[in-house]
Parts: structure tokens; C-alpha cells; sequence
């Protein structure tokens, strides 16, 4: 096995920004990669669990899937606050309902997951700061998906409760 090189804790700055750069280029293992170097120097960096975070959920539908959201709810645990757990996990089920919708999958069970983001982003609603309605934002997003898409049958899928235990 070959050992990792830690990073030095004053180039957090620079490697956060080349992870979110890493993320809109569309290579989220590499910001995954970056994010894991922060982490192994601060474990608790708020803004690095995070970019993890989104960097795994970008993933959704890449294969490995499965692994992926279980790795992104641990991810989900270490965040400190309220809010950030509750927007977070919405975040985590929407893209993961909306992975099953890009995929070939079936679309049962994708409605559930749409739900529950909604019910998580009614949950971090009155948790959040003046003028950040990003969880307003996102719940109207999956409430449009569910409107415009018939196929889109609730189910609770055994996979749903075993990955977020209803």
C-alpha cells in the first residue's frame, strides 16, 4: 500500500477552491480526492465535509452508487449544525432521486426520495439565516419534477430505508 502524503494545514485555503474547481469540471473523484487530504489534516473542517459531500453526490449514478450515498450519510453525521443537516440530507436524497430518474432504473421508488429531500428541506426551512432560501429553492425543484413526471410512483423502496432508516 502506498502511503499518502499529508497536505500542510496553511494550503487548505488553495485546495478547497482547486476542489470546487474540480467539481464544476465535472471530475468529483478528484475533488473527493482533495477533500480527503483537507480532512486527514483537519477532520473536522466544516467547509471540506461539505465539498465531500456534494463531490459524492456528483458521483450518484456513476456506478457504485450504493456505497456512494452510504458514504455521503457518515459524511451527513459530522456536519455540526441543525440546518446543515437537515439542508444536507435533502441535497443527498434529491440527487440521488434524481440519479435514478437519468438512469435506466425504474422510476419506482424515485417520487420517495424526492419526498423525503422535501420533508428534510421543510425541516431546515425555519433552521435557516435571512435570505438564504436555498432549501425553498430546492424544495420547489423536486416538487416540479414530481408534477411533470406521471411515472413518478411512490414506492418507499427497501433500499430508501435502509440507507435513511424511516
Amino acid at each position: 500500500m502506498i502511503e499518502l502524503r499529508p497536505i500542510h494545514r496553511e494550503a487548505i485555503p488553495a485546495a478547497l477552491a482547486k476542489a470546487e474547481r474540480y467539481r464544476l469540471l465535472n471530475q468529483p473523484r478528484q475533488a473527493e480526492s482533495i477533500c480527503l487530504d483537507i480532512l486527514q489534516v483537519e477532520p473536522d473542517h466544516q467547509e471540506a465535509l461539505v465539498m465531500l459531500l456534494l463531490a459524492l453526490t456528483d458521483q450518484f449514478g456513476r456506478g457504485g452508487y450504493q456505497a456512494d450515498i452510504r458514504r455521503a450519510r457518515e459524511v451527513l453525521s459530522k456536519l455540526k449544525g441543525e440546518y446543515e443537516r437537515a439542508y444536507y440530507e435533502g441535497v443527498v436524497c434529491e440527487r440521488w432521486g434524481k440519479s435514478l430518474v437519468r438512469s435506466n432504473a425504474p422510476r419506482e421508488g424515485v417520487s420517495d426520495w424526492l419526498r423525503e429531500a422535501m420533508r428534510c428541506y421543510e425541516k431546515a426551512e425555519p433552521l435557516r439565516a435571512p435570505g438564504n432560501d436555498e432549501a425553498i429553492l430546492h424544495w420547489n425543484a423536486c416538487a416540479r419534477l414530481i408534477n411533470h413526471n406521471e411515472s413518478l410512483e411512490p414506492s418507499r423502496p427497501e433500499s430508501f430505508n435502509l440507507v435513511f432508516g424511516d
